[in-house]
């Protein structure tokens, strides 16, 4: 006979009972802080402590140390020292203001001459430097105007660009290096040669090739004591000059790549070109170095002559040194700017 596992009725489930009763607080809400010079802290607990002496003390309190007298910002502007010290400062950063807004018109107004160009300037200065050889005449033309003293002599000035073709211009020169860069980036990237750091390359290499003709040209200035009484027109005057080389070698690598940049006929493309710049230097900068005493118009205001030495020795080795910087300085340069086009960085 088998015998059941459980028992055959479930005793009932009892539920346990307190014996004695049990009392539940009741939670209230916090009290709201009072109005009054402690309602600046978030609770009652960040509030400072005071004590009988009127001082006062806080867990921050070390953060807002106490000058002339008083806590706190407000306390360290009431201080007259920090007042004059805010007051010098203040008087620094308008002088240096002042100063640098001034210096920055004077570069302003020297440099605005040099870009007053029109279209019709533009186009007969390069025509001039794709054909220099009939041009004439080459003498920059002047003009007078009252002095800026009262009771001053008058003052000599070369007109602008777009009233003298022969005047120097910043306009051509900057526009021909931008495009003698891209030009140069956009054949390397035809011939699958280009790399980004190309461009910054051959920005570089231009500017150095510039760099070292304005040293060359202010060497032999110096050493024929010619002086300038306004240097930044001689640097301007110098960088424009200096540009105009780019025009041709622009000329030289777009007919090289039509017709061929090797053999003789990309040589003489190149000998062309060169040997326009370097005539157009020549001319330009002789009626400079080397003025007329017969036209009063040539290097009035510009260049003199500080040197003892006799005038006709003067003027040869002026014209040694013109024949250098156009003719070997300039060579330099374009064989430079025109070899490795398109090789890529």
């Amino acid at each position: 006979m088998q015998r059941s596992i459980y028992p055959a009725k479930t005793p009932p489930l009892h539920h346990p009972v307190p014996q004695k009763p049990v009392t539940v607080p009741v939670m209230h809400s916090p009290p709201p802080p009072p109005s009054s010079s402690n309602s600046y802290y978030s609770s009652p607990y960040d509030a400072p402590t005071s004590y009988s002496n009127g001082a006062s003390l806080h867990p921050n309190s070390a953060a807002y140390p106490s000058w002339g007298g008083g806590g706190g910002p407000s306390g360290f502007l009431a201080d007259p020292t920090a007042q004059m010290g805010l007051s010098v400062a203040k008087a620094a950063m308008s002088g240096g203001t002042d100063y640098a807004e001034k210096n920055i018109n004077r570069y302003l107004s020297a440099l605005r001459p040099y870009f007053a160009v029109t279209n019709t300037y533009v186009l007969q200065k390069l025509r001039l430097l794709l054909f220099p050889y009939r041009h004439t005449p080459w003498f920059r033309v002047s003009s007078t105007r009252s002095s800026t003293t009262p009771g001053g002599p008058l003052e000599y000035y070369y007109l602008p660009p777009r009233e003298d073709i022969n005047s120097p211009d910043l306009y051509i020169p900057v526009m021909s290096i931008v495009t003698y860069i891209l030009l140069n980036s956009f054949i390397s990237g035809i011939s699958g040669n280009f790399h980004p750091k190309q461009l910054a390359q051959t920005a570089s290499t231009s500017f150095v090739i510039m760099l070292f003709e304005i040293a060359i040209m202010k060497l032999g200035v110096y050493l024929l004591s010619i002086s300038n009484g306004n240097g930044e027109g001689q640097l301007l005057d110098l960088l424009g000059y200096s540009g105009y080389k780019f025009f041709g070698a622009i000329m030289t690598i777009l007919i090289g790549e039509v017709l061929g940049q090797s053999g003789f006929l990309g040589w003489s493309v190149f000998l062309y070109f060169f040997a326009g710049n370097a005539f157009f230097l020549l001319r330009s900068l002789k009626h400079v170095l080397l003025p007329s005493e017969n036209n009063p118009q040539e290097g009035r205001g510009v260049y003199t002559s500080s040197s003892t030495v006799p005038r006709i020795q003067r003027k040869k080795r002026r014209t040694w040194f013109l024949f250098f910087y156009s003719y070997v300085v300039q060579f330099l340069s374009a064989l430079i700017l025109t070899s490795g086009v398109g090789k890529g960085a």
